[in-house]
């Protein structure tokens, strides 16, 4: 593993006068308002209305260019009783996306008495067979069942053969997609995408499920029906966010912070026994459980099955049924774990037979039939222990074909373009991408690739960087900085959880190994001002030091624990540096 630098924020001159004029106006301390502050939240009323975002805050949906086309197409396929078919990647974002556009369609009252089986439908293509985004496939399916309509959710930007195929097929196309345009924009009815180079959209940085929420946003409000539609859908929203490492900000904070709200009082049928598989608790639930636990179940099905069985699952209103495939999702993330350990294991062994490895730049590996459902997440995990721009490919019938993920804000999007007369296909944006080639040029691939890289990556970007928003002691930790730490949630990227260090702990009293085979480390520390408990995963190995009183500068989130009832501030460490046993050490008495 790289060791990470921290980047500790300094507030300085004019930052440091608003800070404390916040801190008098709204009665909190220095440190709660520099956490403020260093969001650009200056004024009370600009923190106010972070701290409890507004619905009617939303920007108007008609903003986005051609919504009103969009629009206009949907309401006269509904009328005029067309088949829809809606379409969607089979990701988190697709598939919570066609699930939005899909339930909320059902609901409507031209719907009613059963027409909904019979004039809607949904797409997930095949992740093997078809690859990413529109397909022939898809059309050809539309065309077979009738459908003189598609609505395509996180995914169409580039497909511009798709939409003219389907056009020739008498199919129209609403394309709601958040991704980067090519040179051409597809032929469709409307095309709403807000990173369109002529967008004036407001706010550029909406995941696809987002698109298809303003879709019915737009629809709603020219139909004159009740805003309360939009609540059920808030959730799925919530999902797309989080789990598609979209900025937190703008209206994705507004929609992530009431779909979380929706998610906790009255989750749908389907994400409720979801929930239950995956041991989270009614009520509670966080950004973090979306990510780290819904999410990759709902990936799972696109990875080993179909995604299709996403949406069922996210679409019913039957317990049994939810239950049923909710059991069966988590057996397929269980799978899928286990591939995921096998291929990273057999990916690593390849680097480290590789001499000049440490040398490079880059990590390009390639397996014969690694199963392409978990190469992404495995080019993610050898990205945290190389830290360098990471592509992992699987290869099958002369074809590989695999994922990309990069760092410290490189543009690896870039780096696969500079290589793309060696590729059949490419796609994605500046931190992820997915690409494939010929078997017999992926040795060219990786030369060229290592060049391009070596060329144009800053130092400071092969080297993971802590942003720590501030150099706290444990005195500082009270209730009302920790009320205020929880009212900035949601976090994600644009609005990180903060990050604190503080210096020079000592072992207090229970610092200790835990875990199965003592690979993590239980703090129990002090830093005489106050003392505080906390976990450290994988440095199990640090506490012998400390129990023999060694000192340590601690980078560490705040977060609640609750064991019986009871609720503490606890400590979730990113990164420990023990210092040198000639420092000063605190003895281990109470502060």
């Amino acid at each position: 593993m790289v060791q990470p630098r921290w980047d500790i924020q300094q507030l300085t001159g004019e930052h440091e006068s608003v800070r404390d004029r916040l801190a008098g106006q709204l009665h909190i301390s220095k440190v709660s308002a520099s956490l403020l502050v260093q969001r650009g939240l200056t004024t009370p009323e600009a923190a106010r209305a972070f701290i409890a975002p507004r619905l009617e805050a939303l920007h108007d949906p008609f903003l986005m260019r051609d919504m009103d086309k969009a629009v206009s197409r949907l309401r006269r396929a509904v009328e005029n009783g067309e088949r829809i078919l809606v379409y969607g990647d089979y990701d988190v974002d697709g598939t919570t996306a066609v699930a939005l556009v899909f339930s909320f369609l059902s609901r409507l009252p031209e719907y009613a008495d059963g027409r909904a089986a019979a004039l809607l439908d949904y797409y997930i293509p095949d992740r093997y067979q078809e690859g990413y985004g529109i397909s022939f496939r898809g059309v050809d399916y539309a065309a077979e069942t009738g459908s003189t309509l598609i609505i395509a959710l996180d995914c169409g930007i580039r497909s511009v053969d798709k939409v003219d195929y389907a056009r020739s097929k008498g199919i129209d196309f609403i394309i709601c997609d958040h991704h980067l345009p090519g040179a051409d924009i597809p032929s469709a009815v409307a095309v709403l995408d807000a990173k369109r180079a002529d967008s004036t959209y407001p706010y550029a940085e909406l995941c696809g499920c987002g698109v298809g929420f303003k879709l019915v946003q737009a629809y709603i409000q020219q139909c004159g029906l009740p805003s309360s539609l939009l609540e059920p859908l808030l959730e799925p929203v919530a999902m797309a966010i989080a789990s598609d490492i979209v900025p937190v900000t703008g209206e994705n904070r507004i929609l992530a912070y009431y779909g979380l709200k929706r998610i906790n009082r009255a989750p749908s049928v389907g994400l409720e026994s979801l929930l239950r598989v995956a041991g989270i608790e009614q009520g509670k639930v966080g950004m973090g459980d979306l990510v780290y636990k819904i999410g990759p179940r709902i990936n799972a099905c696109g990875r080993l099955k179909s995604g299709r069985d996403a949406v069922r699952l996210l679409v019913t209103t039957d317990p049994e049924e939810a239950q049923q495939m909710s059991s069966s999702i988590n057996e397929n993330n269980q799978a899928r774990k286990d591939l995921d350990h096998d291929i990273t294991e057999a990916a690593v062994a390849q680097l480290k037979a590789d001499p000049h490895n440490e040398e490079r730049k880059t990590t390009v590996v390639c397996g014969k039939d690694w199963h392409k459902g978990v190469v992404g997440i495995v080019a993610s995990r050898l990205t945290e222990q190389w830290y360098r721009p990471t592509i992992v490919l699987t290869e099958t019938d002369g074809i590989a074909s695999g994922s990309a993920r990069s760092v410290g804000g490189f543009d690896i999007y870039s780096a696969i373009d500079s290589c793309s007369d060696l590729l059949t296909n490419f796609g994605g944006h500046v931190f992820a991408a997915g690409l494939s080639m010929k078997s017999e040029n992926v040795p060219l691939f990786k030369e060229r690739f290592e060049a391009y890289v070596a060329a144009h990556i800053l130092p400071e970007q092969l080297q993971p960087v802590i942003r720590v928003e501030a150099e706290i002691c444990f005195a500082d930790i009270t209730a009302q900085f920790f009320n205020i730490l929880r009212h900035l949630e949601p976090f994600g990227p644009g609005n990180p959880c903060p990050v604190f260090v503080t210096r020079n702990v000592c072992n207090y009293r229970y610092t200790k190994r835990v875990g199965k085979q003592g690979e993590h480390l239980r703090l129990d520390v002090t830093d005489r001002t106050g003392a505080l408990s906390g976990i450290a995963f994988g440095r199990g190995n640090l506490a012998i030091d400390l129990m023999n009183g060694r000192n340590a500068d601690l980078c560490y989130e705040l977060h609640p624990n609750t064991f019986n009832g009871n609720t503490t501030i606890q400590m979730m460490v990113q990164d420990i540096v023990m210092l040198p046993e000639s420092s000063a050490s605190c003895t281990p008495t109470a502060p």
